[in-house]
């Protein structure tokens, strides 16, 4: 931050007083002497506190705070525009409305006005009005943009406020003042210095003067916004960055949870099923077990043993349907040894006859044995 030099000073005309019979006597202490009946400032104290008041504005937009500069006075006009807009912070540079630091919510309601006729001129809205209403809404829009078009992207009261000739903004500094803004004011040798916290005493009606103080403020005040507005780029992006990693690390937790969770399950199932072999019993039914557990878990099967043949796998019922249509083998015939044994003699035959075959495979060899002897009657005596 460059200080003003006395050369620039001079150059603007900022040591130039007001005449000698118009001039407050609190402002003696700022005065250096007079020439031709006219008050000279004494510009190493103007330099002096101009240094201060840089460092206060300087400090304050630092910070995020805003500036209000005040100059409705013609040779001040331009150059608080100016400077304000390149600065990015609010201005009065028309007139001072009554009410707009101690009743800003009203003041609140006419900018939200004219924000609202802005955006029906840019969409054309106002063209499809009626005559009358036309014209009566471009004449509110021209007087609101007049009055608070420097302040409608204000959006609270700002924190401190720099002015240019105290008697033409009393309004505006009385207004500080109750809400205890700061003020930094030029102030000539004919206006009273009390009440502000900032002063720099100066010529307030050379147009030079003028810009040259308000430009000096307005420098500081943009190299502060500008700083502030990239630390808190910067620290949105290292917040970005954080919440990034944070949440990176979150899910590499729940993800180890997630597999801690899985193995536990798996172990836990395995020692179930080791649990219920061991209660079956049978060593090798328990190896069977986990051959085929591990056969599953790879995507395969279990192989047959490859010492038998598949046939000796399948049932007998399969095999016998395999090795033909015969059907079902035909009972084979008893030998003659077997029948003559289990034939029964006559004198049983005789006594209990049989009348029911019960085994099927006695009954053909029955048929194929001998007939019985028949008994011998009286005739076949004779």
């Amino acid at each position: 931050m460059a200080d003003v030099g006395i050369r620039e000073l001079l150059e603007a005309g900022v040591h130039f007083g007001h005449q000698t019979r118009r001039w407050n006597p609190k402002m003696r202490r700022f005065i250096h002497g007079e020439a031709t009946g006219i008050y000279l400032i004494d510009l190493l104290k103007t330099q002096s506190l101009l240094r201060d008041a840089r460092e206060f504005a300087s400090a304050l937009s630092h910070r995020g705070g805003t500036v209000l500069f005040v100059g409705t006075k013609k040779q001040a006009r331009d150059a608080v525009k100016d400077v304000a807009e390149n600065a990015g912070m609010p201005y009065v540079n028309h007139r001072w409305l009554g009410g707009l630091l101690t009743n800003y919510q009203t003041m609140s309601a006419r900018i939200k006005r004219l924000h609202d006729l802005e955006r029906y001129e840019s969409e054309g809205q106002l063209e499809l009005l009626p005559t009358r209403e036309r014209l009566a809404a471009q004449a509110d829009l021209a007087k609101l943009r007049a009055n608070l078009g420097g302040v409608k992207n204000m959006q609270r009261v700002p924190d401190a406020m720099f002015v240019v000739d105290l008697k033409v903004e009393v309004t505006a500094v009385r207004e500080a003042q109750r809400l205890r803004i700061p003020i930094i004011g030029l102030v000539d040798t004919n206006c009273d210095p009390d009440g502000i916290d900032f002063v720099v005493p100066g010529n307030d009606d050379a147009i030079r003067s003028c810009a040259l103080i308000t430009q000096a403020i307005g420098d500081v005040v943009g190299e502060g916004r500008r700083l502030f507005r990239e630390e808190e780029e910067r620290a949105r992006r290292e917040a970005e960055e954080q919440a990034r990693l944070e949440a990176q690390e979150k899910a590499r937790r729940e993800a180890e949870e997630e597999a801690a969770r899985q193995e536990a399950a798996r172990e836990e199932e395995r020692a179930r099923e080791r649990e219920l072999v061991s209660a079956k019993g049978g060593g090798d039914r328990q190896a069977a077990e986990a051959q085929v557990a591990e056969a599953v878990q790879g995507g395969g099967r279990p192989h047959p043993d490859p010492k038998v043949t598949p046939q000796a796998n399948e049932p007998e019922a399969k095999r016998t349907r395999k090795s033909g249509d015969e059907g079902p083998p035909a009972p084979k015939a008893a030998p003659v040894a077997e029948a003559e044994e289990k034939a029964p003699d006559a004198a049983s035959t005789v006594e209990t006859p049989v009348t029911d075959v019960t085994d099927p495979a006695a009954a053909p060899a029955e048929e194929n044995a001998a007939p019985p002897t028949p008994e011998p009657t009286e005739e076949t005596k004779s």
